[in-house]
């Protein structure tokens, strides 16, 4: 046997050896996949590519979602004699995001302001709504769909989003003349305070939340 064919042949083996670790290799965003199990993290496999999963509602790899995973302020805005950061992102959405839940008063000539952003109307505090920060409101495109959200008394409920907790603007009459949101801010009812078992004096309580 020639030399030459005992190098073909020892190429050969090398790239069979090779070729199975190549496959198994974890994709990222729209990294190549075949399986489920070829995308890191919440992702999936769709037409061929590693994406965001549409039944958690993952925005890792698309705008709204924090992209890397990090969150940094878009800038400042000044309120009197405070400044605020503003945010275009908010962090991953995953099938348990951590969140603070805030209260707000969705009805005519309450805390929110003007109407809901979703259905430019008002919603009665017996209505089990909420606002989501900028990155996770995504430009509406969770508008009118249902999240579930779990206190850390173990309770949970779901809820609506109707609107938008903006986290680039605030301090005029749009906004009720309050500061921007944060950007991990879930805004909710008094209904869904009340069904989480919370009490709406605390103001601010951590939650998580998922795509319901």
């Amino acid at each position: 046997m020639s030399s030459l064919t005992l190098l073909i042949i020892s190429l050969s083996f090398n790239i069979l050896v090779l070729l199975p670790l190549q496959l198994d290799a974890i994709s990222s965003c729209n990294g190549p996949c075949r399986t489920l199990n070829d995308c890191d993290g919440q992702l999936i496999c769709i037409n061929g590519k590693c994406n965001d999963d549409p039944d958690i509602g993952t925005n890792i790899c698309g705008g709204g979602g924090g992209g890397s995973g990090t969150c940094k302020s878009s800038g400042t805005l000044t309120c009197g004699a405070k400044s605020y950061p503003k945010y275009k992102c908010s962090p991953p959405v995953t099938s348990s995001t951590s969140a603070k839940l805030t209260n707000n008063d969705f009805s005519e000539g309450g805390d929110g302001g003007g109407p809901s952003e979703c259905d430019e109307g008002y919603h009665s505090n017996d209505e089990r709504v909420v606002a989501l920060s900028t990155g996770w409101y995504n430009d509406g495109s969770r508008c009118g769909k249902m999240i579930k959200i779990r206190a850390t008394n173990g309770r949970t409920t779901t809820a609506k989003v109707v609107d938008e907790c903006d986290s680039q603007n605030g301090c005029d009459d749009e906004h009720a003349g309050q500061p921007p949101c944060r950007n991990n801010i879930v805004d909710g009812s008094n209904a869904v305070w009340n069904a989480l078992g919370l009490d709406t004096n605390l103001g601010v309580v951590d939650v998580t939340w998922s795509m319901a």
